[in-house]
Parts: structure tokens; C-alpha cells; sequence
């Protein structure tokens, strides 16, 4: 038997105890080995590993997802926010400054029915910022975008993908697929994907089927890897992956009739804020805001 520090050793009968100790040292030396569920992220011919600002912030009135996105390598570090709450505005404001971003884009991934966006708001606190917003969806902003579009912030960019269902206007932006771009991608998703679920069907031009086909056709065939970064979350997760969606989302793992027929029975309620939040979303936001009591 062998002490070393809080540690006893049985000596195999052929090992000496100085052999023992060289091992022993050795492998103190040597790097543990990766946990084969750990995953390991790059960027992939970045100029540096920080080139590209990832912020995920909350909003916890609507379990809302904001997102915060900046080229840190560009000499302006030019920044965009996906999804605005109009409650958070000045904690995402404050936030631009402190870090010394040059905001140049408020965007929407669609229409929202549970909160009134932040993009009016921070165009009347911030003027130079545009707001973006899909076209199909109709609804008032700078700049109305369209499939395929590129929304460029730096040398950095976010790919348009159509992908109605849970409304007509929805848009899921990707980070761009090239050498000096984040990798793995990743997706904003609005409503259409959540984490091990999806947004509703039953309002707004909804349709189930439009909604399976969407996903399947525009997020499903993005690289496994690609990052799901979703607008809301009520279960307090923050990010999945295409791959663990397309294995283990309950409802869009099914087949399109099981969809359909899960969607036309869920039985929600009418959402508290529809009725003030869509007719201000249809304006960026920039309707005057009822008195809050």
C-alpha cells in the first residue's frame, strides 16, 4: 500500500515505486480527456475568437427573447437587436453604450400578439436606428425584407429565411454561412421553432401545415450544429440545436397530419395582449402606448 497525499495505492506486484511515481506524475501532467457530450464552438477564420457579440437577454412579463448581436473586428462595432420588448428598452439601450456599440438595426421576426415591440421606442431615443421587419407581414418599418435578403451589421451578416405558420410574416434570421462568419451558425427563430416546441396556429393568417413546411424546409436543413436561439421560452431554456430539435421536438418530429391534428387541439387562450400588441406592432411600436396603472 502506497500513501500519496489523501490518495492510497494498491502497487501492482510488478511495479516498482519509482516507476509508480513517475506514472503517477505524469498523468497529473497530462490534459484530462473531453467529455464526448461537451461541444466545442469556434469561429471559424475569424480575426479573433471575439470578433462576433452574442447577448441573450429576458424579458420576464413575456418569457421574450432579445438578442444582441455586434462585429466587435469592425472599427465601428455596428450592432443589431432581434426581437425588442418595449419594457426593456432602456436596459438594452444601456447596454449598446456600455459596450460601445454603434446600433444600426431594431428587428422583428414577425408580428408579435404577447408584447409590443421595443423598435419604436428606441427609434425615438435612438433616430438613426432603422427598423426591419418582414414584407409579407405589412406592417410599417424602415426596411421590409423579403427571402433571401441579407441584413449586413459590419462584415458580418443575417440570411432571411421565410417561415410562416405561426403568422404570415414570419422570418427566421441565420447567421451567414462563409469563412469570416460565426460558426456554427445560428437561427433566430421567432415563434416558428421553440425549444421542443413551436408557436400556435390559430391567429393571425396561422396555418399548421404552412408552419410544419417551414421548419422543415428552412430550419430542419440547416447544418445540425446550427444554434436555435428561439423569441420566447417559458420553461427557462436558452438555446438548442437543429439536430437535437429534429430528434426530440415533440410535436414537429411527427408527421404532417400528427402536427396538424396536435396544433387544431392545443385549446390556449386567447392572449392577454393581442388586442393592444398587434395593432402596435403593425407600427414598429410607434403608436402612443396605453397608461400602464
Amino acid at each position: 500500500m502506497l500513501l500519496l497525499g489523501s490518495h492510497r495505492f494498491l502497487l501492482p506486484q510488478c511495479l516498482s515505486y519509482s516507476a509508480f511515481v513517475s506514472s503517477y506524475k505524469s498523468a497529473l501532467r497530462s490534459p484530462l480527456p473531453r467529455p464526448r457530450s461537451m461541444a466545442v464552438y469556434r469561429t471559424s477564420a475569424s480575426p479573433s475568437p471575439s470578433r462576433f457579440l452574442l447577448r441573450q437577454l429576458f424579458e420576464k412579463e413575456s418569457s421574450t427573447y432579445t438578442y444582441l448581436l455586434a462585429d466587435l473586428a469592425h472599427p465601428d462595432k455596428p450592432a443589431v437587436l432581434v426581437d425588442p420588448v418595449d419594457r426593456t428598452v432602456d436596459r438594452d439601450i444601456s447596454l449598446v453604450k456600455e459596450l460601445g456599440l454603434k446600433l444600426i438595426y431594431a428587428m422583428n421576426t414577425h408580428v408579435h400578439a404577447d408584447h409590443v415591440t421595443g423598435t419604436g421606442l428606441i427609434k425615438k431615443k435612438m433616430p438613426e436606428v432603422k427598423s426591419v421587419i418582414s414584407k409579407v407581414s405589412n406592417a410599417k418599418a424602415d426596411h421590409v425584407v423579403e427571402h433571401g435578403d441579407k441584413i449586413y451589421f459590419g462584415d458580418l451578416f443575417l440570411e432571411v429565411r421565410a417561415t410562416p405558420g405561426h403568422t404570415q410574416g414570419c422570418v427566421t434570421y441565420v447567421t451567414g454561412n462563409g469563412p469570416d462568419q460565426p460558426y456554427p451558425r445560428m437561427a433566430f427563430t421567432g415563434d416558428a421553432l421553440l425549444i421542443h416546441g413551436c408557436g400556435r396556429t390559430d391567429f393571425q393568417a396561422g396555418n399548421s401545415r404552412q408552419l410544419y413546411q417551414s421548419v422543415h424546409s428552412q430550419i430542419f436543413t440547416l447544418p445540425k450544429e446550427t444554434l436555435i436561439y428561439p423569441a420566447h421560452d417559458y420553461k427557462g431554456f436558452t438555446v438548442s440545436t437543429v439536430g437535437e430539435e429534429m430528434l426530440y421536438n415533440p410535436r414537429l418530429t411527427k408527421d404532417e397530419e400528427a402536427f396538424k391534428s396536435i396544433m387544431e387541439n392545443l385549446k390556449l387562450d386567447y392572449p392577454k395582449m393581442m388586442d393592444v400588441a398587434v395593432p402596435a406592432n403593425m407600427v414598429c411600436g410607434l403608436q402612443d402606448l396605453p397608461t400602464k396603472s
